[in-house]
């Protein structure tokens, strides 16, 4: 049994735990035979179980524990030198079996993510090895997910979503999803994600879509055309948003099982003189929120109309999109009673859909431009994305 140090280093302990990993993962007979001692997996907890069984501890976080109480008894050490402070910089960031590009800091967020999750700690691991032949990447790690970061901006994110699941999130910005690319909710920069379960599905097709996500953002940005003249205005045009049909105040869409409640829809825009919650890490306002049980939810909402060789373009504080999917935007939240309506889906009412004769015959004095959309899908969720007919119809109706 080894003795712990009286001043013993956090850092150095994780070290040990690393290349013990390490030593395992590459076949090393005598670190099997350690991990073997402890578990029957070849994980990073399991070599962290083994460091602390050999200081004599029944558990890594045991450790951790008894070491920093010793160094905070110690007191704070006296102030190194310049060099030693390079030094140990340098040293710090030997992190065994991670690239030598990974962040100070980074192990415990890290082991914060995979804590409730070991058995997936190997996929990140996979993801992490093949990055030195992608080119130059930054490997940031935050408190829910690991972002990778090329020359230019975040390319892929590396999110442990599920007990069984690790997302690797790709910034794709010209895919759609399709095959083994699925849809990505709240993962960092990635609007596409590639769902693993363990390192075998990191395969020939998943890295070269990792690679594809690094080339794209790696290269620099097209050039900016010149600012496209806006459309002469013909009017203003009012909107009546008329939904039916609501879903109730709870409901459960995500493919985690998790459960919203006490969910409302709003209309998404800047508008603050109108009763309005604030949407947590988003620039809009949910607007004129209605109970998902309520009988049925209407906006009122003026737009300019305006209209070039291109046809009618829409343009006004709750219009979103660019020219070509100007749209109006509903936000689905639940609302807890702090005033935030916690966003977990919206959907798009797309104004560029709308046949120019109802625009026209809306623009006629005493009418306007009404939607009726129905705000349950087929599975009985909050309708989402962009809404299509007969699940949203456009009509010109006296005001």
């Amino acid at each position: 049994m080894s003795r712990l140090p009286d001043h013993p280093d956090p850092d150095q302990l994780r070290r040990q735990a690393r290349e013990l990993h390490r030593a395992a993962v590459s076949g090393d007979a005598g670190a099997l035979r350690r991990l073997r001692q402890v578990s029957e997996r070849t994980t990073l907890s399991a070599a962290q179980l083994a460091i602390a069984r050999d200081y004599g501890f029944p558990s890594w976080p045991r450790l951790k524990a008894e070491a920093q109480r010793r160094r905070t008894e110690s007191g704070r050490r006296k102030p190194a030198s310049d060099g030693a402070r390079a030094r140990g910089h340098d040293h710090d960031r030997e992190r065994f079996g991670y690239p030598d590009f990974m962040t100070i800091g980074a192990d415990e967020l890290i082991d914060a993510q995979y804590a409730d999750r070991p058995q997936l700690r190997p996929v990140l691991d996979a993801v992490l090895a093949v990055l030195p032949a992608l080119g130059q990447v930054t490997v940031q790690a935050r408190k829910t997910m690991v972002s990778l970061v090329g020359p230019r901006r975040t390319f892929a994110v590396v999110q442990a979503t599920t007990k069984n699941r690790v997302d690797l999130g790709l910034r794709l910005d010209n895919d759609k999803p399709g095959g083994r690319l699925l849809a990505a909710r709240d993962i960092g920069a990635a609007n596409l994600r590639i769902p693993l379960t363990g390192p075998g599905d990191l395969d020939r097709e998943a890295l070269s879509l990792l690679r594809r996500a690094y080339d794209e953002n790696a290269a620099p940005p097209p050039p900016r055309r010149p600012a496209r003249r806006p459309a002469p205005v013909l009017g203003q045009l009012t909107v009546l948003i008329d939904g039916y049909d609501l879903p109730g105040l709870t409901c459960q869409p995500e493919p985690d099982g998790t459960r919203h409640r006490n969910i409302h829809v709003a209309l998404s825009g800047p508008s603050t003189d109108r009763q309005a919650l604030a949407v947590p890490g988003r620039p809009g306002l949910a607007i004129e929120p209605v109970p998902g049980d309520a009988e049925s939810a209407r906006w009122e909402v003026p737009i300019t109309l305006r209209r070039d060789a291109d046809g009618f373009d829409f343009t006004g504080p709750f219009v979103g999109g660019a020219r070509d999917d100007r749209n109006l935007g509903l936000a689905w939240g639940d609302v807890p009673g702090d005033g935030t309506l916690r966003l977990f889906r919206g959907a798009k009412l797309r104004l560029v859909d709308v046949d120019p004769t109802v625009i026209e015959e809306a623009m006629r004095p005493g009418y306007r431009l009404v939607a009726r959309i129905r705000l349950t899908d087929p599975r009985g969720n909050p309708v989402c994305a962009r809404v299509h007919p007969p699940a949203l119809v456009w009509s010109a109706e006296p005001a």
